[in-house]
């Protein structure tokens, strides 16, 4: 048997070889409120078949997989995987990480810069990729005192387009924008792997 390095894309198939290749192991582990963010991640699961993991209810060991998707709503100004991304960073630091986060705020809006920067320290901005997606509010499915909440911001909000969406809720969900996601997950899946032939 002969060991040897060869770049392979896991996503196609090797002809002609008696072959045993070494993939990623890869998991989607998210935090959410209202259903967007658990939405996407189930979504995401349907074109890679990575496991998915709600933190909310599960405690899985990131540590068990080679490259990790991290998908969290935003509540309040800051994104819920905060606690969890910041405790196991240390854990994780060497693994190719994603995270989506989804709130109503447009991709490129400043707030989800700043919303970042006050969550979590420069080295985890730095090393991980990010992707902002945007999700659904239906005020009418909240909890009295959320609601209540939303209606005092609102008053105070002076952003017309914020103080409409905590108003009237929105629904911008879209599969399609998931696409960065799966682009970037298909560019980590093409790397270096161990490949053993047999001959």
């Amino acid at each position: 048997m002969i060991r040897v390095i060869l770049k392979v894309n896991v996503y196609r198939y090797i002809v002609g070889l008696n072959y045993k290749i070494k993939t990623m192991k890869a998991a989607i582990f998210y935090t959410g409120k209202f259903g967007s963010t658990k939405k996407y991640a189930y979504w995401i699961n349907e074109r890679c078949s990575f496991p998915v993991f709600d933190l909310n209810k599960e405690n899985p060991d990131p540590e068990a997989y080679d490259l990790l998707v991290l998908g969290s709503s935003i509540m309040i100004s800051r994104p819920t995987i905060q606690k969890w991304l910041n405790k196991n960073w240390p854990k994780i630091k060497d693994k190719p990480i994603l995270l989506f986060t989804v709130s109503g705020a447009k991709p490129g809006h400043p707030d989800l810069q700043k919303w970042l920067e006050n969550s979590f320290s420069g080295e985890i901005l730095k090393q991980i990729e990010y992707v902002p997606l945007r999700g659904r509010l239906a005020l009418k499915e909240l909890p009295w005192y959320i609601r209540f909440s939303l209606k005092f911001a609102a008053r105070v909000e002076k952003d017309p387009e914020i103080k409409k969406r905590m108003s009237e809720g929105f629904d911008y969900m879209d599969k399609h924008s998931i696409g960065p996601i799966l682009e970037w997950i298909g560019e980590k899946q093409t790397d270096e792997y161990e490949v053993q032939l047999v001959i």
